[in-house]
């Protein structure tokens, strides 16, 4: 079992290459990461963000649908999954998931009403 400290290090790791532009090699340290640890939510939303930078959108729509599995309330991969969708051409499943994105940042900001009013101060 990979420890979450080494799974944080292994996602870093990746998305520092990915930002060097070695895209093949931080998607091969993140499947090689997931084979191990199909439950990191982190690795496989970056694993979906990378795949969608390089306009694969079927692999960045598999990976995300793997952690919206996981997380399905999370605001980021909703609107990760609505991005995606439409690239892929469906206005109706962006907009699904869109609007699940909005319900997500509305309970973040149920959930911490101090956050979202210091963002309404500061933006």
């Amino acid at each position: 079992m990979i420890e979450p400290k080494d799974i944080e290090s292994i996602i870093e790791d990746a998305t520092f290459d990915f930002t060097m532009g070695d895209s093949d090699v931080a998607i091969s340290k993140l499947d090689s990461l997931l084979e191990n640890a199909r439950d990191s939510f982190a690795g496989w939303h970056a694993l979906c963000e990378i795949h969608y930078s390089e306009k694969n959108f079927d692999a960045a729509l598999k990976a995300a649908e793997k952690a919206h599995a996981l997380a399905p309330d999370d605001l980021f991969i909703n609107t990760s999954l609505s991005r995606i969708w439409l690239e892929l051409g469906s206005k109706e499943k962006a907009e699904l998931f869109g609007a699940q994105a909005k319900i997500a940042g509305w309970k973040d900001q149920l959930k911490n009403p101090d956050a979202s009013q210091d963002e309404i101060t500061i933006g």
